[in-house]
């Protein structure tokens, strides 16, 4: 066999971990145009850390250049060279600076013409070592896209692929979508204007995003038209005023609803109360601003009770609401008598929960307002009903909190009224993409019927393109349009349901309103689908597809980046379902095959989910164990043999006592998998990447990741005993920790 001559890469050396962490640590809080922002999905990794890896990952090391760089300070002053690129490189301001990106880019070529001109006399030189054309690049689990689409952003032809048909899709939004039509001018009769064919304009996918922006308003027009009469205005009266100054500039005027604040009921525990229903509020604070304070206030009467809004400075009691503590349940607002969590679980089973409107929140005068509640408003919500309704059960982390309560369906964890708004607005997309196809082949695209799946590129293949985009606006509805939904006191808008990775149970929740102007409407998915595609387009278009990671062939003479599964940490599948019900009905025909379960397949997810395996922990883990491995093997024998590869693992993860204290067990087992798939590790770097605050819990779920470069072990690669390995360490640690103390961060 061939011996293929391989050179080491900067990222088995060294790092600007400092500079790569405080950029992944800022993205965090970047909105307005980054990729995170067009679809949820859970643990993504940071544009910065990614491209810093790739670059790292494709960039020869100085050290291993002796004939260009011969002493080491020669190296170190090179090395220092690529870190500085590195450093432009992962700023958020540089994600499309393409005098910045050129550079590395080229960087990136020098060192791939270098492996080549090593390899110029390997037998398979001509398919392996081209030196005109990079090794593409392949993601076996995608996920949300990041490592894929910042290869495509480095100039490489990127790859991704991924069991979750979510995942599937929102690469596809990304790395294939907007390269397919990039320069093209929109179809709208608004922006088209008769300039077909003129590119100057619309650079990348700027007349992508101008069309998702126009033909996302007419949906909003026209949902408007169909249900606008379930969202009304509510008049502030001067009765409303009569105690409450701060509306008296607001009597006789119609205020757009933001949101509807409701409190689940239950029937009283008190023999003497059982026809009431009684409250189950956490808080009965609407907002802490300074001046703006305000709170509802619950008025008993008549035997039963209402509730009012005051403003000023809430008494103490208004914090809790009706609770009695964490784990004691709620009182009855009534007699006092407790409201346990049992009987409360009992009454969900039987489905006695029902809701209370509380309050209205409304759009003043650059100001929220918050209103009592209104009878009719609230007849309103009841009397609707939807023809169409997601009856996939919950799963996983999805079904662990609320199904105690009840809502065992999708269909459980929204309204009449919010089921209403989501079929309605995704029919609109089945109807939009009919209106684009009209308007594309009127704007001179050919109307050959030729679908996106099947590689179209004409009217029918630009309006379903469009339409992934309109679809994944109203997934965003989904997510601020649940009964999961709370609302916030500081920040005054709707928290969305996945504030964590989980399915939280929402004792008061908001009820946006879709159409209106302020939080959770519409319009807001809309706009930053739009932003984000002003922000891509360039590039070789990449090549989404769904496979197994543990039988996939796509990874052949390819250069691999991966963020597999963290053992039991996220249950993907199980989460996804809550999207996935809404594409499918969207979308289903534009991607039959994508979409042809009624649910995300599951078991074939590499996850310890116990619950699949009977409850079992050990049979899990040994499922993660077997099928990690295998998918491990499977990249060892695929990939280009001249590059590493790199793999993150994040933590916080499960862990559990051991004899010798603290293990961490998918740590652990995913070392397991990796050494056992014939890999060696030559490099761990700790990242920074992880979003470490939460809206709901205010813990940190997943804090920092390993970023690991691994080459596929020798065949006759020498083995240590444990002392040689203990006297290695003893010499080498202590060389280690001066180049960290002297911010040189090396590989360990």
């Amino acid at each position: 066999m061939h011996q293929t001559k391989t050179r080491k890469k900067l990222i088995e050396v060294a790092l600007p971990l400092d500079k790569i962490n405080a950029a992944s640590a800022r993205e965090k809080s970047i909105r307005h145009g980054h990729p995170s922002t067009l679809h949820l999905w859970w643990a993504r990794r940071p544009l910065a850390a990614a491209r810093a890896v790739l670059f790292a990952q494709l960039v020869d090391d100085p050290s291993g250049l002796p004939e260009e760089f011969p002493t080491e300070e020669e190296q170190t002053q090179e090395r220092q060279r690529l870190f500085e690129i590195i450093e432009e490189l992962v700023l958020w301001e540089n994600t499309t600076n393409e005098i910045v990106l050129d550079k590395a880019r080229a960087e990136i070529r020098r060192s791939w013409r270098r492996t080549c001109a090593d390899n110029r006399d390997h037998p398979r030189a001509a398919e392996l070592f081209d030196p005109e054309k990079l090794p593409a690049f392949h993601d076996p689990f995608a996920g949300g896209g990041a490592i894929p689409l910042e290869a495509q952003r480095l100039g490489l032809e990127s790859y991704a692929s991924d069991l979750n048909p979510v995942a599937v899709l929102i690469n596809k939004a990304m790395i294939e979508i907007p390269p397919k039509f990039a320069g093209r001018p929109p179809v709208n009769p608004e922006s088209n204007a008769g300039q077909v064919g003129i590119s100057a304009a619309w650079k990348a996918a700027a007349g992508l995003a101008e069309d998702v922006r126009y033909y996302g308003k007419w949906m909003r027009d026209e949902a408007e038209k169909r249900i606008g009469h379930l969202y009304p205005k509510i008049e502030v009266t001067a009765e409303m005023a009569a105690e409450r100054p701060d509306l008296e500039r607001y009597v006789g005027r119609k205020l757009t609803v933001i949101a509807w604040l409701w409190a689940r009921t239950v029937r009283s525990p008190n023999p003497a109360f059982a026809d009431i229903e009684v409250p189950l509020a956490s808080t009965f604070i609407l907002s802490k601003k300074k001046n703006k304070e305000a709170y509802v206030k619950p008025v008993i009467e008549n035997g039963g009770y209402r509730f009012t809004v005051k403003a000023g400075t809430p008494p103490e009691s208004s914090t809790k609401g009706t609770t009695v503590g964490k784990r004691k349940g709620f009182s009855c607002l009534i007699s006092g008598a407790p409201v346990t969590y049992d009987y409360i679980r009992a009454e969900g089973q039987a489905g006695r929960i029902d809701a209370r409107l509380m309050t209205i929140v409304a759009e003043g005068d650059r100001e929220r307002v918050y209103l009592p509640p209104i009878d009719e408003h609230e007849a309103l919500a009841r009397r609707v009903s939807s023809d169409w309704k997601p009856e996939v059960t919950l799963e996983g982390k999805c079904r662990v909190n609320v199904s105690l309560y009840g809502i065992d369906t999708f269909a459980d964890l929204f309204t009449d009224r919010q089921l209403v708004a989501l079929t309605s607005f995704s029919d609109l997309v089945g109807e939009a993409r009919e209106h684009i196809r009209l308007d594309a082949a009127a704007a001179g695209l050919p109307d050959d019927g030729v679908p996106l799946r099947e590689g179209g590129t004409g009217a029918m293949a630009y309006a379903e393109a469009v339409s992934v985009y309109l679809a994944f606006a109203v997934d965003k509805g989904a997510n601020y349009w649940t009964t999961l939904c709370a609302w916030h006191q500081t920040r005054y808008g709707i928290v969305s349901t996945f504030s964590r990775q989980a399915l939280p149970m929402m004792w008061d929740f908001a009820e946006a309103n879709p159409i209106g102007n302020a939080s959770g409407n519409f319009l807001l998915g809309i706009d930053q689908a739009s932003k984000m595609l002003e922000m891509l387009g360039e590039g070789v278009q990449g090549a989404p597809t769904q496979a197994d990671a543990a039988s996939q062939l796509i990874s052949a003479r390819k250069t691999v980046s991966t963020d597999p599964p963290y053992y039991d940490n996220i249950g993907y599948a199980d989460l996804s379902d809550f999207f996935y019900v809404w594409l499918r009905y969207s979308l289903k025909q534009v991607f039959p095959n994508l979409f042809a379960t009624l649910a995300v397949p599951k078991e074939e997810e590499l996850v310890a989910t116990p619950y699949r395996h009977k409850g079992s922990k050990e049979k899990a883990e040994a499922f993660f164990m077997a099928g990690m491995t295998q998918a491990m093997r499977s990249l060892a024998k695929q990939i280009h043999s001249v590059m590493p590869v790199t793999i993150y693992y994040a933590f916080k993860q499960s862990e559990s006592k051991g004899a010798t204290g603290i293990a961490s067990t998918g740590w652990e087992t995913f070392l397991d998998a990796l050494i056992y798939a014939g890999f060696s590790i030559n490099g761990t770097w700790p990242m920074r990447t992880e979003y470490t605050g939460n809206l709901k819990s205010k813990v940190n779920v997943l804090a920092s990741s390993i970023v690991l470069s691994c080459r596929p072990r020798s065949a006759v690669a020498p083995m240590a005993t444990r002392r040689e390995f203990v006297d290695t360490l003893k010499s080498e640690l202590p060389r280690r920790l001066a180049h960290y103390a002297g911010r040189q961060h090396r590989a360990r």
